[in-house]
């Protein structure tokens, strides 16, 4: 029986398993593969674009036939435990288990966007000596940093530990320290000319509020990832981004709204309340999730891959997982590049396209209106990925969003003298970011990587992703400054269009199965190498990964 190189390449050579190399390959990476991925119209997996020249493998059928037969097992599920207190979740604890796991992201978005409307009352109480110092750049990118390292050291965690209880210490802390934000206190705090104290304060208490946003994306979000895989087919791609991309938009948007209203309250005299509550509010959601994540079980997919996780030397994951991991990293760190530093300066930029004397409700209130696109297109663009593939969304969502950066930008001098058109055509241009990238880099780094390694497959990409929001965020105002509003424009259209051809031509299979195939995958290249598997006994894990031997090439 013939089988298609590409899916032979993960055992004859693994180290470059990903990369395009005969004409083959690049057909089947061009035309077969993001075929494969669109579910639109089609009834069964089974139906999923094998041409009827048989290019790709029969085995392929016969692994998407046994994968239909065990969705059609897991709807009919109760959740209970597998004896060694692992869940096995049922059809409807699986739709909580996302929620509970992902929608911690909530805190991300409301922390960075409340930045955003706190930074204008910062500089409209602090004047030059926040505008003009290093405060307006540390205050909104040391969080970013203080991510990374809260991804890097929970991704551990989770992986070698527990991921509940790496949720449970990072939601913690995002209630103390968003508290801590909230009364931050120093060496003119009421000396309107010098206030550094309180901006060294709040930069210190942001970078460990940065470390508990982090355990989000390596502990949360894969797990959510794992729980969405045991969904019906067409819906599991949805349910991951309804409740990590969209739980962020609706941080963004709570975090525009939320000022707006203490402002109509405390009025523009009273600006040290509104940003000290708008910080404030943000340790309600965290509270109420800690108690939802004390129920949390892990599952026993997650449990016997742990055995795996601490047994296999590294250069095995490294020799694996290295290409896949560097083209998802950049593309997340050029997304996080332009997407943060534009939420992080909404206000700001709509600040400068407003008269000089304008009010400060009505900066408040167009930076929620230009929130609220954020909306749309982390919902809708949600269906179009379980509907054409993860992929097939992210690469036209770039493109049309290039277009539409390239069209603001050169119609910029115009659109200043029209703040309406001016935020329905930024809000445009950031809604078909979350459509595109916003959505699915998240997606694709949870179903990249095998089971024992997922947290940190993911841990590191979205630290990369990080890096490229503290980046962004630092320079953006340098960027303004030097060479005009337009030029954010120009930088992250290009970096869309440059983002499409990577997405295109090197991501792996996205498909609905394919977090069930990378675990199959990957204990065949290990009992490839000589690794001994049998301890993981997951030949009778129904809920979990594939039998090795079902997709055997013969």
């Amino acid at each position: 029986m013939t089988v298609h190189p590409v899916n032979q390449k993960h055992v004859e050579i693994p180290l470059w398993r990903d990369i395009p190399i005969s004409a083959k390959d690049w057909h089947y990476v061009m035309v077969e593969r993001p075929r494969k991925e669109i579910t639109l119209g089609r009834e069964k997996a089974t139906d999923f674009g094998t041409p009827s020249n048989h290019s790709a493998s029969e085995v392929e059928d016969e692994r998407v036939a046994h994968l239909d037969k065990m969705d059609d097992e897991l709807s009919t599920l109760d959740t209970h435990n597998d004896g060694d207190g692992a869940a096995k979740y049922g059809k409807w604890e699986s739709y909580w288990a996302v929620i509970t796991t992902g929608a911690g992201l909530f805190s991300d978005g409301y922390v960075n966007n409340t930045m955003s409307t706190v930074s204008t009352c910062l500089a409209t109480l602090y004047g030059d000596s926040y505008t003009k110092s290093r405060a307006i750049q540390n205050l909104s990118s040391i969080v970013f940093a203080g991510t990374v390292v809260g991804q890097l050291s929970f991704g551990v965690l989770s992986d070698q530990y527990s991921r509940k209880k790496s949720m449970l210490i990072g939601t913690g802390g995002l209630i103390l320290f968003t508290i801590l934000c909230s009364g931050a206190w120093g060496h003119g705090t009421h000396n309107k000319g010098k206030a550094g104290g309180l901006f060294a304060a709040l930069t210190a208490y942001r970078f460990f509020l940065g470390i508990a946003i982090g355990s989000e994306y390596s502990s949360g979000s894969p797990a959510a990832a794992e729980a969405a895989n045991c969904l019906p087919k067409r819906k599991r791609n949805r349910w991951f981004i309804w409740f990590t991309n969209l739980a962020i938009d609706s941080g963004f948007i709570v975090g525009a709204f939320v000022p707006l209203v203490l402002l109509w309250i405390c009025g523009e005299r009273h600006l040290t309340p509104v940003w000290r509550i708008s910080i404030g509010l943000g340790a309600i959601p965290p509270v109420s999730l800690f108690f939802l994540r004390l129920k949390y079980r892990e599952t026993s997919q997650f449990e016997k891959g742990k055995k795996l996780n601490k047994s296999v030397p590294l250069l095995h994951f490294i020799k694996f997982y290295w290409f896949r991991l560097g083209i998802v990293s950049v593309i997340w760190f050029l997304y996080d590049f332009s997407a943060y530093a534009f939420g992080t300066y909404s206000s700001i930029i709509i600040g400068e396209i407003l008269p000089k004397d304008a009010k400060l409700y009505r900066n408040f209130g167009w930076n929620v209106v230009f929130n609220l696109f954020y909306f749309p297109g982390s919902f809708i663009g949600a269906y179009f990925t379980d509907w054409f593939g993860p992929r097939n969304t992210m690469v036209v969502g770039l493109v049309l969003q290039s277009a539409i950066g390239y069209g603001l930008a050169g119609g910029l001098h115009h659109l200043r003298k029209h703040i309406g058109g001016f935020v329905v055509v930024y809000g445009i241009f950031m809604t078909l970011g979350e459509f595109a990238a916003g959505n699915n880099v998240g997606l694709i780094a949870s179903k990249t990587g095998s089971t024992p390694i997922r947290e940190s497959v993911y841990g590191i990409a979205a630290m990369i992703g990080k890096v490229g929001a503290f980046v962004g965020s630092y320079i953006f105002p340098v960027i303004i400054r030097r060479h005009g509003l337009p030029a954010p424009y120009w930088v992250s259209s290009s970096l869309c269009l440059f983002s499409a051809l990577l997405s295109y031509l090197f991501l792996p299979e996205l498909d609905q199965d394919s977090m069930n195939l990378e675990d199959a995958k990957f204990l065949e290249y290990l009992e490839s190498v000589g690794f001994d598997t049998s301890m993981l006994d997951l030949k009778r894990d129904v809920q979990g990964t594939t039998k090795v031997e079902e997709i055997k090439p013969e």
